[in-house]
């Protein structure tokens, strides 16, 4: 449709210019030109005035290039681009929802997304954005739960958080979102993070390979499932933890955006039962300052078709506008996602 476009505006500037030169406009060149255009731009998103809206570009980081977010990123952009006239989006690697929220805080990018808690301290300058406050950061939906997968050997003998005490135990990146995951669950069930363990700060893909030959006794890994990395563990003696209870309310007294989760039996090799864990929806957000008319349409375009994107990527499969509303740590909405709920009846 972009091109249809171009190519009829290109159109009606040359019979301008020839009507200014004195050339012929007469009647067999107006005809064709008129439905054309009426009938190209009659779909294209108006803003209130009538008039198609400032062309503009999103550039959505992801995460590594190998994980799930990439894709859905990936997926979400194309969608975008093709669908709505005045957009151009892409989608890029990133290190993930830290690095997400800082390049959409200093206009490098204008929408992406992260967990919610790493959001919500975004946008309030705790934690790891202490002093990098960006109170602008507007929210366009809530979409799926990221569960937390503790993963540990069967020779470990661990069989609950405490257990992880004096153990090797891979937390990834120090400073990472999925570190902070591993300081507030093990606060939580009563260890003194991270002096109780022998933490490993590796990546959860080295994890897997670590965990299969032996060479550390667990690991976090937070990632939808099922995860390739938990997947590949527990083909090899590994096992998935629950977490109790009385861990999960501690957390959740005291921070806003965890929910229980149940990753369900025979999601893993040799996972006979369900097993309880925490978990965080993933949002997906942007800059405050983006129009809103366009996230409007974004929000729009994103939800009319959210089934062929769940048929893309299975971590968008089923998601729901009334559920995008819910869980995401009381954070703001974008005007124009706000808008389309409202018409929607969510709101």
């Amino acid at each position: 449709m972009k091109k249809t476009l171009s190519l009829a505006l290109a159109a009606a500037l040359m019979l301008s210019m020839l009507a200014a030169c004195g050339g012929d406009t007469g009647s067999s060149a107006a005809p064709a030109s008129e439905p054309q255009t009426s009938a190209q731009v009659s779909d294209a998103p108006t803003s209130e005035s009538g008039a198609e809206p400032d062309p503009i570009a999103i550039n959505f980081p992801t995460a590594t290039s190998g994980g799930a977010l990439y894709a859905v990123g990936a997926a979400i952009t194309n969608l975008w681009d093709t669908e709505i006239s005045y957009v151009s989006a892409s989608s890029q690697a990133s290190n993930g929802g830290i690095d997400n929220l800082n390049q959409v805080s200093e206009g490098e990018a204008q929408v992406s997304i992260a967990i919610s808690s790493n959001c919500y301290q975004c946008l309030n300058g705790t934690d790891s954005f202490e002093g990098y406050a960006y109170g602008d950061l507007k929210v366009i939906a809530g979409l799926y739960f990221n569960p937390n997968q503790v993963v540990v050997t069967e020779k470990s003998g661990i069989t609950d958080l405490v257990g992880v005490k004096g153990k090797r135990f891979a937390v990834a990146a120090a400073g990472s979102s999925v570190e902070g995951e591993c300081m507030n669950h093990f606060t939580a069930a009563g260890l003194n993070y991270p002096d109780d363990i022998n933490c490993e700060y590796i990546a959860f893909t080295d994890a897997a390979d670590m965990l299969q030959n032996g060479t550390i006794d667990g690991a976090w890994i937070m990632s939808g499932a099922p995860a390739a990395a938990v997947t590949q563990a527990c083909t090899s003696g590994c096992k998935v933890l629950s977490i109790s209870s009385e861990v999960i309310s501690a957390l959740q007294a005291e921070y806003p955006w965890y929910a229980p989760f149940t990753i369900p039996a025979g999601t893993y090799p040799n996972q006979n039962e369900d097993v309880q864990t925490s978990a965080i929806k993933m949002v997906m957000f942007c800059r405050g300052d983006l129009s809103e008319q366009a996230v409007y349409d974004l929000t729009k375009t994103f939800w009319e078709n959210i089934d062929k994107l769940g048929e893309a990527q299975a971590n968008l499969k089923g998601l729901t506008p009334e559920e995008a509303v819910k869980d995401i740590a009381n954070l703001p909405l974008h005007p124009g996602a706000e808008k389309y709920y409202k018409e929607i009846g969510v709101l």
